[in-house]
Protein backbone atom coordinates (compact mmCIF):
# COMPACT_ATOMS: atom_id res chain seq x y z
CA UNK A 1 0.00 0.00 0.00
CA UNK A 2 1.56 3.36 -1.24
CA UNK A 3 2.14 6.02 1.47
CA UNK A 4 2.91 9.56 2.04
CA UNK A 5 4.35 11.51 5.12
CA UNK A 6 3.42 14.20 7.12
CA UNK A 7 6.10 15.84 9.80
CA UNK A 8 7.66 11.95 9.21
CA UNK A 9 4.74 10.00 9.81
CA UNK A 10 3.66 7.92 7.45
CA UNK A 11 0.03 7.88 5.86
CA UNK A 12 -1.21 5.26 3.63
CA UNK A 13 -2.96 6.54 0.13
CA UNK A 14 -5.18 4.67 -0.08
CA UNK A 15 -9.98 4.37 0.20
CA UNK A 16 -12.63 2.62 1.66
CA UNK A 17 -12.72 -0.16 -0.63
CA UNK A 18 -9.18 -0.86 -1.02
CA UNK A 19 -8.50 -1.22 3.07
CA UNK A 20 -11.78 -3.54 2.89
CA UNK A 21 -10.15 -5.57 0.27
CA UNK A 22 -6.98 -5.78 2.30
CA UNK A 23 -8.56 -7.03 5.31
CA UNK A 24 -10.44 -9.85 3.13
CA UNK A 25 -7.01 -10.85 1.48
CA UNK A 26 -5.17 -10.84 5.52
CA UNK A 27 -8.16 -13.21 6.64
CA UNK A 28 -7.91 -15.43 3.49
CA UNK A 29 -3.97 -15.80 3.92
CA UNK A 30 -4.01 -15.74 7.58
CA UNK A 31 -1.28 -12.89 7.50
CA UNK A 32 -1.64 -9.96 9.96
CA UNK A 33 -2.80 -6.86 9.11
CA UNK A 34 -2.98 -3.58 11.73
CA UNK A 35 -4.37 -0.53 11.39
CA UNK A 36 -4.27 3.15 13.25
CA UNK A 37 -6.23 6.13 12.41
CA UNK A 38 -3.78 9.20 11.75
CA UNK A 39 -4.86 12.57 12.95
CA UNK A 40 -3.35 15.71 14.13
CA UNK A 41 -3.06 13.96 17.77
CA UNK A 42 -1.27 10.77 16.67
CA UNK A 43 1.37 13.20 14.52
CA UNK A 44 1.65 15.35 17.80
CA UNK A 45 2.50 12.05 19.86
CA UNK A 46 4.64 10.49 17.45
CA UNK A 47 6.72 13.77 17.31
CA UNK A 48 6.94 14.38 20.75
CA UNK A 49 7.35 10.27 21.88
CA UNK A 50 9.92 8.22 20.45
CA UNK A 51 8.28 5.27 21.78
CA UNK A 52 4.95 5.98 20.05
CA UNK A 53 6.46 7.00 16.65
CA UNK A 54 8.18 3.71 16.70
CA UNK A 55 4.62 1.98 17.83
CA UNK A 56 2.83 3.87 14.93
CA UNK A 57 5.47 2.81 12.10
CA UNK A 58 4.95 -0.64 13.35
CA UNK A 59 1.50 -1.28 11.67
CA UNK A 60 0.67 -1.78 8.06
CA UNK A 61 -2.08 0.56 7.36
CA UNK A 62 -2.24 4.19 8.79
CA UNK A 63 -6.15 5.58 7.13
CA UNK A 64 -5.75 9.67 6.86
CA UNK A 65 -8.60 9.63 9.93
CA UNK A 66 -8.10 13.88 10.43
CA UNK A 67 -9.35 16.90 7.92
CA UNK A 68 -6.16 18.52 8.44
CA UNK A 69 -4.02 15.49 7.75
CA UNK A 70 -6.37 15.31 4.10
CA UNK A 71 -5.83 19.23 3.62
CA UNK A 72 -2.72 19.43 3.92
CA UNK A 73 -1.07 16.79 1.70
CA UNK A 74 -2.49 16.85 -2.09
CA UNK A 75 -1.62 13.30 -2.28
CA UNK A 76 -4.70 11.94 -0.09
CA UNK A 77 -7.99 11.88 -1.72
CA UNK A 78 -10.06 10.96 0.92
CA UNK A 79 -10.44 11.42 4.27
CA UNK A 80 -11.03 7.33 6.19
CA UNK A 81 -12.07 7.66 10.06
CA UNK A 82 -11.88 5.03 12.12
CA UNK A 83 -15.21 4.40 13.21
CA UNK A 84 -16.45 4.45 9.45
CA UNK A 85 -14.16 1.92 8.46
CA UNK A 86 -15.46 -0.05 11.64
CA UNK A 87 -18.69 0.66 10.01
CA UNK A 88 -17.65 -0.76 6.55
CA UNK A 89 -16.53 -3.80 8.25
CA UNK A 90 -19.64 -4.78 9.68
CA UNK A 91 -21.98 -3.63 6.59
CA UNK A 92 -19.33 -6.10 4.55
CA UNK A 93 -18.94 -8.70 7.29
CA UNK A 94 -20.15 -11.59 5.24
CA UNK A 95 -17.84 -10.85 2.41
CA UNK A 96 -15.15 -10.43 4.25
CA UNK A 97 -16.21 -13.16 6.54
CA UNK A 98 -15.76 -11.34 9.42
CA UNK A 99 -15.51 -12.72 12.99
CA UNK A 100 -15.49 -9.64 15.50
CA UNK A 101 -14.08 -9.62 18.85
CA UNK A 102 -14.82 -6.27 20.48
CA UNK A 103 -12.00 -4.73 23.29
CA UNK A 104 -12.69 -1.48 24.76
CA UNK A 105 -14.81 1.19 26.86
CA UNK A 106 -17.08 0.46 29.72
CA UNK A 107 -18.84 -2.97 29.91
CA UNK A 108 -21.99 -0.98 28.97
CA UNK A 109 -20.67 0.81 26.16
CA UNK A 110 -18.96 -2.35 24.52
CA UNK A 111 -22.13 -4.47 24.91
CA UNK A 112 -24.88 -2.56 23.51
CA UNK A 113 -22.25 -1.59 20.56
CA UNK A 114 -22.64 -5.26 20.04
CA UNK A 115 -26.24 -5.11 20.78
CA UNK A 116 -26.92 -2.34 18.16
CA UNK A 117 -24.46 -4.07 15.63
CA UNK A 118 -26.32 -7.17 15.66
CA UNK A 119 -29.53 -5.59 15.08
CA UNK A 120 -27.94 -3.54 12.35
CA UNK A 121 -26.19 -6.04 10.51
CA UNK A 122 -28.23 -9.31 10.47
CA UNK A 123 -25.81 -12.42 11.07
CA UNK A 124 -23.22 -10.15 12.24
CA UNK A 125 -20.07 -12.56 13.62
CA UNK A 126 -19.36 -10.45 17.03
CA UNK A 127 -17.86 -13.63 19.00
CA UNK A 128 -16.98 -11.88 22.22
CA UNK A 129 -16.43 -8.42 24.15
CA UNK A 130 -14.56 -7.21 26.90
CA UNK A 131 -14.53 -3.57 28.70
CA UNK A 132 -11.45 -2.01 28.89
CA UNK A 133 -10.87 -2.51 32.34
CA UNK A 134 -9.38 -5.82 32.95
CA UNK A 135 -6.77 -6.42 34.67
CA UNK A 136 -5.35 -9.66 33.38
CA UNK A 137 -3.92 -8.98 29.96
CA UNK A 138 -2.75 -12.50 29.61
CA UNK A 139 -6.60 -13.71 30.62
CA UNK A 140 -7.83 -11.59 28.34
CA UNK A 141 -5.46 -12.47 25.26
CA UNK A 142 -6.77 -16.60 26.15
CA UNK A 143 -10.00 -15.37 26.04
CA UNK A 144 -9.15 -13.50 22.33
CA UNK A 145 -7.73 -17.12 21.45
CA UNK A 146 -10.50 -19.24 22.79
CA UNK A 147 -13.14 -17.28 20.64
CA UNK A 148 -11.02 -17.23 17.61
CA UNK A 149 -11.68 -14.12 15.97
CA UNK A 150 -10.15 -12.68 12.48
CA UNK A 151 -10.52 -9.23 13.30
CA UNK A 152 -9.95 -7.56 16.97
CA UNK A 153 -11.37 -3.53 17.28
CA UNK A 154 -9.64 -1.94 19.79
CA UNK A 155 -11.27 0.79 21.90
CA UNK A 156 -9.12 2.12 24.59
CA UNK A 157 -8.38 5.90 23.10
CA UNK A 158 -4.51 6.95 22.00
CA UNK A 159 -1.99 5.94 22.62
CA UNK A 160 -3.05 3.05 25.23
CA UNK A 161 -4.89 1.13 21.78
CA UNK A 162 -1.92 1.42 19.55
CA UNK A 163 0.64 0.61 22.38
CA UNK A 164 -1.67 -2.64 23.17
CA UNK A 165 -1.58 -3.83 19.85
CA UNK A 166 1.39 -3.24 19.10
CA UNK A 167 2.82 -5.17 22.25
CA UNK A 168 -0.11 -8.04 21.77
CA UNK A 169 -1.11 -8.77 17.81
CA UNK A 170 1.98 -11.15 17.82
CA UNK A 171 0.21 -13.33 20.66
CA UNK A 172 -3.05 -13.10 18.90
CA UNK A 173 -4.36 -15.73 16.79
CA UNK A 174 -6.34 -12.99 14.66
CA UNK A 175 -5.58 -11.38 11.15
CA UNK A 176 -6.82 -7.45 11.39
CA UNK A 177 -6.59 -5.13 14.10
CA UNK A 178 -7.39 -1.85 14.31
CA UNK A 179 -8.00 1.15 17.13
CA UNK A 180 -11.26 2.91 17.10
CA UNK A 181 -10.90 5.34 19.93
CA UNK A 182 -14.00 6.18 21.35
CA UNK A 183 -16.39 4.46 18.91
CA UNK A 184 -18.29 2.40 21.21
CA UNK A 185 -18.86 5.16 22.99
CA UNK A 186 -20.47 6.89 19.97
CA UNK A 187 -22.29 3.42 18.35
CA UNK A 188 -23.52 2.47 21.86
CA UNK A 189 -24.92 5.80 22.69
CA UNK A 190 -23.08 7.24 25.43
CA UNK A 191 -21.61 10.20 23.17
CA UNK A 192 -23.17 11.78 20.38
CA UNK A 193 -21.13 12.32 17.11
CA UNK A 194 -20.78 15.66 15.42
CA UNK A 195 -23.24 16.32 13.00
CA UNK A 196 -22.33 15.18 9.23
CA UNK A 197 -22.20 19.20 8.66
CA UNK A 198 -19.64 19.47 11.40
CA UNK A 199 -18.00 16.91 10.02
CA UNK A 200 -17.63 17.85 6.12
CA UNK A 201 -16.51 21.31 7.15
CA UNK A 202 -13.78 19.91 9.24
CA UNK A 203 -14.74 21.50 12.72
CA UNK A 204 -15.69 18.09 14.30
CA UNK A 205 -12.64 18.91 17.01
CA UNK A 206 -14.13 22.26 17.72
CA UNK A 207 -17.37 20.26 18.77
CA UNK A 208 -15.64 17.77 20.73
CA UNK A 209 -13.93 20.35 22.35
CA UNK A 210 -17.04 22.00 23.36
CA UNK A 211 -18.79 18.86 24.45
CA UNK A 212 -15.44 17.62 26.67
CA UNK A 213 -13.82 20.76 28.17
CA UNK A 214 -11.08 18.73 29.30
CA UNK A 215 -9.60 18.38 25.60
CA UNK A 216 -8.94 21.77 25.76
CA UNK A 217 -5.66 21.29 27.09
CA UNK A 218 -4.71 19.40 24.11
CA UNK A 219 -5.67 22.91 22.15
CA UNK A 220 -2.09 25.06 22.15
CA UNK A 221 -0.36 21.25 20.76
CA UNK A 222 -3.16 21.02 18.19
CA UNK A 223 -2.34 25.03 16.97
CA UNK A 224 1.31 24.27 17.14
CA UNK A 225 1.87 21.69 14.76
CA UNK A 226 -1.46 22.79 12.71
CA UNK A 227 0.80 25.82 12.25
CA UNK A 228 3.72 23.56 11.23
CA UNK A 229 1.83 21.14 8.90
CA UNK A 230 0.92 24.54 7.25
CA UNK A 231 4.33 25.51 6.57
CA UNK A 232 5.83 22.28 5.82
CA UNK A 233 2.77 21.10 3.47
CA UNK A 234 5.06 20.93 0.10
CA UNK A 235 7.55 18.40 2.09
CA UNK A 236 7.35 14.83 2.32
CA UNK A 237 9.92 14.09 5.07
CA UNK A 238 10.64 16.24 8.02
Amino acid sequence: MEKTFLLNVPISITNYDEVLKEIKESIINNTKFSIVSINLNKIILSNEDKTMKETIKSFDCFIPDGVSIVKNNEKIKERITGIDLFEKICENHRNIKAKIFLYGASNESVNNTKNILENKYKDINIVGVENGYIKDNEELINKINCLKPNIVIVALGSPKQEKWIYLNKNKINANVFMGVGGAFDVIGGKVRRAPVIIRKIGLEWLYRIIREPKRMKQLPLQIKYWYILKKKKDVKHL
